[in-house]
């Protein structure tokens, strides 16, 4: 290990549900500030640099294309926000019309993995990749994305960027979510328990009401990446919002005669969405190239129609795409991904081919 690696974690106490590490699982990520630049890549390889001091993907991707890639297209904005809600309305519809065990546990995790959608449009507008008008943008990810799962763009925006910047280093704020890794599957299991169990988000949530209220602002906000004025910014008005929003819910259940579905959302909240954001979490940066190289620490995993359902809502798995160019809105992230695969710029190692399983093999794959 050199001096700039990553200190060891216990994996039992830290990791992807410490508390350091709570709130900023529902980042998703970008490029990093490192050691190791692209231009010092080895040339010739994927992450190399063929002239000029220029990166390869630079000299093979087109100025043309690349405007191609940045241009946001409303419509699927707003039909990303529709299905993460009508993927909610439909899992309770189901549960609704046929309740039993089995609906119930497919509805949890499918609003889940909607809720993790939710996540994703939030930081589509922490980018300003959501809409072109900044009103519309922050707007959307707060009131029909962000509020509802308990979160906020603005405080996200200025945690997710101290990411981009800090990537795979000691001031990564998502550092924690990675580094135990890999890890035995008996580890794995206490993890997916603690998920399930609800006690990762009921961390979660005294740790967010904690930030929220100003309460224990060394441990809570700071780990926010909270600047000094956000800290002071606090009490039952950062609340409200979420409380709003949950009360339409409500309130749209109660008109339909089922308000007991909405303890589907808060269980689900509590539970599954933890385990599908940490499975998330973990296929992104963790057992990658080099976690200190910005163009090998992270990775994009191929989704099945399943796995699309289930974890990796609204394109999230291409990830790698992100990295190399952070403000391309979700739905374009496809295009750039064939265009790198086209020019061999996938680096070894940061694309999964098999999936999301194949990723928590390579994960789980310590002795015990």
């Amino acid at each position: 290990m050199n001096a700039a690696s990553p200190r060891p974690v216990d994996t039992d106490t830290a990791g992807p549900d410490s508390d350091t590490a709570l709130d900023a699982a529902v980042s998703l990520t970008a490029p990093a500030a490192s050691t190791t630049t692209p231009e010092s890549a080895a040339p010739g390889s994927p992450t190399g640099t063929a002239a000029a001091g220029i990166p390869l993907w630079r000299q093979l991707v087109s100025v043309e294309e690349r405007k191609e890639f940045l241009t946001i297209n409303p419509l699927r904005s707003w039909w990303m926000i529709a299905v993460n809600w009508l993927g909610v309305f439909a899992a309770m519809a189901l549960v609704a019309w046929w309740p039993n065990v089995v609906t119930i546990v497919v509805a949890l995790f499918t609003i889940a993995a909607r809720q993790l959608g939710m996540a994703v449009v939030m930081h589509e507008a922490a980018h300003r990749t959501l809409f072109k008008s900044r009103a519309w943008n922050d707007w959307a990810g707060n009131w029909l994305a962000a509020y509802p799962v308990w979160t906020d763009t603005g405080p996200y925006r200025n945690y997710h960027l101290a990411h981009h910047s800090k990537t795979g280093t000691f001031e990564d704020p998502d550092l924690g979510l990675v580094t135990p890794f890999p890890i035995t599957p008996e580890s794995f299991r206490r993890k997916v328990w603690r998920d399930l169990s609800g006690q990762t988000g009921i961390k979660q949530a005294i740790l967010v009401y904690k930030r929220d209220m100003g309460f224990g602002r060394r441990r809570s906000q700071r780990n926010f990446g909270m600047s000094g004025g956000e800290r002071a910014d606090v009490g039952w008005h950062k609340i409200a919002p979420v409380a709003i929003t949950n009360a339409v819910l409500l309130a749209i259940l109660t008109l339909a005669g089922h308000p007991a579905l909405y303890l589907l959302w808060v269980v689900s909240w509590l539970t599954t969405y933890r385990l599908v954001t940490r499975i998330r979490a973990i296929a992104e940066h963790s057992v990658v190239p080099d976690q200190l190289d910005p163009l090998r620490n992270t990775r994009t995993t191929r989704a099945r129609w399943w796995e699309r359902l289930l974890i990796a809502p609204n394109l999230v798995n291409y990830h790698y795409e992100h990295h190399l160019m952070m403000t391309v809105p979700h739905h374009n992230l496809p295009k750039l991904h064939r265009r790198l695969r086209e020019h061999g710029l996938l680096p070894e190692g940061c694309f999964a081919s098999g999936g999301y399983l194949e990723v928590l093999r390579l994960a789980t794959s310590r002795a015990g």
